[in-house]
């Protein structure tokens, strides 16, 4: 930790030192979270009102108990995919808000899941994940976003069918819109598009989504858009029209945003798959948001990824319970809590404080926005997970990063999460032993750890890989700061990207705690001319020693 900071207090006595600045945070992220918990709830299946009741008890509940001190848990643009999957796998004959009660039941045995997934310290396991594997997820899943969501921010309903058939459908509806919806979507699409460009002037300080809100419901004013105005749709296989209301609908008395799970299908295998999927990607999503939000932490605090996954799992009790999304520890919305000028976890309480009074006194606001904006928002939401750049920075790490990460999307595409992943994986694997890693070393690594008065030498030997570099990264974790650390590859063989990810990041957190870093052993071979790509240590007939 860096000397000039002094730690901000927590608990009461970080309320009474920083409730000004934690407040102000807390009112900066709220406007964010507002349009955002109601376009995923909308998106996911959900009813508008399960957005608001996960954000309120990720804000209200969950900051009081979760192991970081900047982060913001909320519904999350990821799930919307797993949540619409599992809505309409479990519905009965179609019936959506069968699917939705059913899916709550799910949502809490997913809590409880995370809360002994915690309690047993698993915290570090999203570590086994390979990175262009997860990032290929999160891409698969904004495709899916924006497939889905395109057609509603045109005001067209499209033909049930696969992931491709909407994405096929696109061009369809971009030719038979809704004049007036389009437009309003459009409009907003490209004030979120063009809003970053922005931030260094005063309007760009306005949080993008408050803007879309706003404009959105102005042009609605403006074409005459009321609660009565529906587009129909005649459904295929039940005969019947399907109305599409323009304007979100939300129940004016609070009593009425609440709703009970239903665990009648509770020992079907739909209901499991729904289930393992949700706190997989949840789980794994939650964790991965709440290490990149501790970089943003100006004090360097550290998160506890254990008791963070326990307390959103609470949390996912809850929420589910009372008819919630699933929540986790949100990345966007954090970065916004730290450039609000956040201290403490309190700024998590005060956003979902503020959201809860919101919607309390001023719900005729919700009543107003329109369908288009929100769905403009998670298109941009999911254009942001699968932009080109993206594709271009995996394919800076390695051609080989880049096959794994389009792979994965395709397979995600193709079949769902939990397969793609997995697919994802398995690739991997494949591909390590098709560079000649020695199987014995797949899922065990061998490393030593000397430590010599104030200097510690890590030697890796053989292979360090996703697989197996757990009991290694918990071993380096339990250094003590202040010392002079040598990561020692010249006994190694393959080094995988993900391992050199963590040591990266563990070097820039260690040195700015007091401590020296440095890595000895030339690489032979590398995949690109990225940093951090894999790289081979030694000859390829070395014998592991």
């Amino acid at each position: 930790m860096n000397k000039q900071f002094k730690l901000p207090k927590t608990g009461i006595d970080g309320l009474k030192q920083n409730w000004r600045s934690d407040v102000l945070a807390g009112f900066f992220v709220f406007l964010i979270a507002l349009p955002l918990s109601l376009g995923i709830a909308i998106g996911s299946g959900f009813p508008p009102s399960a957005g608001i009741i996960t954000a309120v008890v990720g804000g209200l509940l969950v900051s009081r108990l979760n192991g970081s001190y900047i982060v913001i848990n909320g519904p999350a643009g990821g799930l919307i995919v797993v949540m619409l999957a599992a809505v309409e796998s479990l519905s009965d004959g179609g019936d959506m808000m069968s699917g939705y009660r059913y899916t709550l039941a799910a949502v809490m045995i997913t809590g409880l899941i995370q809360v002994i997934m915690g309690k047993c310290r698993l915290g570090s396991l999203s570590a086994f994940f390979p990175a262009p594997v997860v990032h290929g997820m999160l891409a698969a899943m904004g495709i899916s976003i924006m497939a889905r969501q395109a057609h509603v921010m045109l005001g067209v309903i499209p033909e049930p069918g696969s992931l491709f058939s909407s994405i096929a459908q696109i061009p369809n509806s971009l030719m038979n819109s809704t004049p007036e919806i389009a437009t309003i979507g459009l409009i907003s699409f490209s004030i979120l598009f063009i809003w970053p460009y922005l931030k260094n002037s005063r309007v760009g300080k306005i949080p993008a989504p408050i803007i879309v809100l706003m404009v959105g419901m102005a042009l609605a004013q403006l074409f005459g858009i009321e609660h009565d105005h529906y587009h129909f749709w005649q459904a295929e296989v039940h005969d019947h029209l399907i109305p599409a209301p323009f304007l979100v609908s939300i129940p004016m008395e609070i009593s009425s945003y609440f709703c009970l799970p239903d665990f009648s299908k509770i020992l079907t295998f739909e209901f499991w798959v729904a289930t393992i999927t949700i706190c997989m990607v949840a789980s794994l999503e939650s964790l991965l948001s709440a290490t990149a939000a501790e970089k943003l932490d100006p004090y360097k605090r550290r998160t506890d990824l254990d008791r963070d996954l326990s307390a959103v799992g609470l949390g996912n009790v809850v929420s589910g319970f009372l008819g919630g999304l699933p929540m986790i520890a949100e990345f966007v919305r954090s970065s916004a809590n730290v450039e609000g000028g956040a201290q403490t976890g309190w700024a998590n309480f005060f956003h979902g404080l503020i959201l809860l009074l919101f919607v309390v006194l001023f719900p005729h606001f919700i009543h107003n926005i329109p369908h288009a904006s929100l769905a403009a928002l998670l298109v941009f939401v999911g254009y942001r997970r699968a932009t080109p750049k993206v594709f271009a920075d995996v394919l800076a790490i390695g051609k080989d990063q880049l096959f794994l990460f389009v792979v994965t999307i395709l397979a995600v595409l193709a079949t769902n999460l939990l397969v793609g992943v997995f697919f994802g994986v398995f690739v991997k694997l494949v591909l390590h032993v098709s560079r000649g890693v020695w199987l014995n070393n797949m899922f065990k690594i061998h490393f030593t750890i000397v430590e010599q008065g104030n200097r510690v030498t890590v030697k890796i030997v053989g292979s360090a890989l996703f697989s197996n570099f757990l009991p290694l990264k918990r071993a380096v974790d339990s250094i003590e700061p202040g010392k002079d650390i040598t990561f020692d590859f010249s006994e190694g063989y393959l080094i995988d990207h993900s391992i050199l990810i963590y040591i990266d990041e563990f070097c820039m957190r260690y040195e700015g705690n007091c401590g020296r870093c440095r890595k000895v052993g030339h690489a032979l071979e590398t995949y690109s001319n990225h940093d951090l790509a894999v790289r081979l240590m030694t000859a390829d007939d070395r014998k592991e020693s």
